[in-house]
């Protein structure tokens, strides 16, 4: 594990997706995407490739797309270049909205897409379908990421998946006894420790109270922690504002979340794999787990424009970052579990695999990845409406007051 890995950098959610958006009968790692409420334009996956352009715009997450400049023992892209002949130009973008954004210029040929901007690309018609033919390293992806809520419809492919992270409980274990199993530590039993309770600081994060209450709160009727309708949206609020008085400190920058630990100002909170790797190598006496709930999480993808000016060059792209080797290396400086099952057998820590639960399907079972609430319930709900995001930002501004 590296001391200091470029990891993903405050990722904030869209503001609301567009009316046809995006939809699944199930947010969960555990469900395939059935197009609910999702009705993207007729696009064709393109049938074979052709002679590569020469170069290659790509949008992507910090830390994903590196070519020695910023590390020079990190450098994944000289080597496609040299055998694709294919210059890559990137563009590091810190949001989702950011992506979709620049997605819908037309001037970039593929993205690193999150669950959420991934399926609001599909719905616009900006992400074109994909031929996994053309990507002879997506027959060793993890069956868990292959056609996927957020990256499939209807059976279809919409990307090549890249790695998977899940958002987790981490404690200070001298001072948080005994060990936590339940989000209940920071919800219903917040108040032990007042003060030093952190949480991440995002209106997504709601889902995180969702997620317990579908747990704790069964006659709220709770399926799915991005489909609220107004009670169990208003239930889950009540929640968060009662945590908020608990609360020392809302985090997004991850150097400031391992600072706290370490001092001792937060002593239980969400956090990410990553981020307690680093901690624990920095002296930080704590410990992350998956409770028993589960947990919401991200999953991203490699996505083509409808418009790519290169797709050759895309598509190269696409079958380079999930070849074994490199996708560990990804895997390894981002903090992440690999898409590629053989990347386990190409990290320099034979461990990161085990650590990051990348081969554990169960595990991956109650991880519910992140997805842009609408009103069209993405539960499959049709007799309520349920409340779109837009709202959910609102209610984070009187969360925190």
């Amino acid at each position: 594990m590296r001391l200091n890995p470029t990891v993903k950098t405050a990722v904030a959610l869209a503001a609301l997706l567009v009316a046809t958006a995006c939809g699944s009968s199930d947010s969960s790692g555990s469900g395939s995407s059935s197009g609910k409420g999702l009705n993207p334009p007729d696009l064709k996956a393109q049938s074979k490739l052709g002679k590569t352009e020469g170069q290659v715009n790509l949008i992507a997450w910090a830390g994903y797309v590196e070519d020695g400049s910023n590390d020079p023992k990190v450098d994944w892209v000289s080597d496609f270049e040299k055998q694709t002949g294919c210059q890559v130009h990137s563009k590091t973008a810190a949001t989702s909205d950011e992506m979709v954004s620049l997605m819908k210029t037309g001037d970039y040929d593929a993205v690193s897409a999150s669950g959420d901007a991934s399926l609001r690309l599909i719905a616009s018609g900006d992400a074109a379908p994909v031929n996994t033919k053309l990507v002879p390293n997506y027959a060793d992806v993890f069956s868990g990421l292959k056609k996927r809520d957020w990256n499939s419809v209807d059976g279809v492919p919409y990307g090549i998946p890249h790695g998977r992270g899940a958002n987790l409980l981490m404690y200070n274990t001298e001072k948080v006894k005994p060990a936590p199993t339940s989000w209940k530590a920071v919800f219903d039993d917040a108040p032990a420790h007042k003060g030093k309770v952190t949480a991440y600081d995002s209106p997504i994060y709601i889902a995180d109270a969702a997620l317990y209450l579908k747990a704790t709160k069964p006659s709220l009727g709770i399926k799915d922690p991005y489909a609220l309708d107004q009670k169990q949206f208003d239930a889950s609020v009540a929640l968060m504002k009662k945590q908020n008085a608990n609360i020392g400190e809302y985090w997004s920058d991850y150097l400031k979340e391992i600072s706290a630990f370490k001092s001792g100002d937060s002593v239980i909170g969400t956090t990410w794999q990553v981020i307690a790797n680093i901690a624990q190598d920095e002296g930080a006496k704590v410990k992350a787990v998956l409770p028993r709930e589960g947990a919401t999480g991200w999953s991203d993808t490699w996505m083509i424009s409808a418009r790519a000016k290169h797709p050759n060059c895309a598509y190269k792209w696409l079958d380079w970052i999930i070849s074994p080797k490199v996708n560990a290396q990804v895997a390894e400086y981002f903090g992440e579990a690999p898409s590629n099952a053989k990347a386990c057998d190409e990290t320099a820590d034979k461990n990161h695999c085990a650590i990051f639960h990348a081969s554990d399907e169960p595990y991956w079972k109650n991880v519910h990845y992140w997805t842009t609430p609408i009103e069209q319930c993405l539960d499959g709900r049709t007799d309520v409406k349920c409340v779109p995001y837009t709202k959910w930002v609102q209610a984070w501004n009187e969360i925190k007051g």
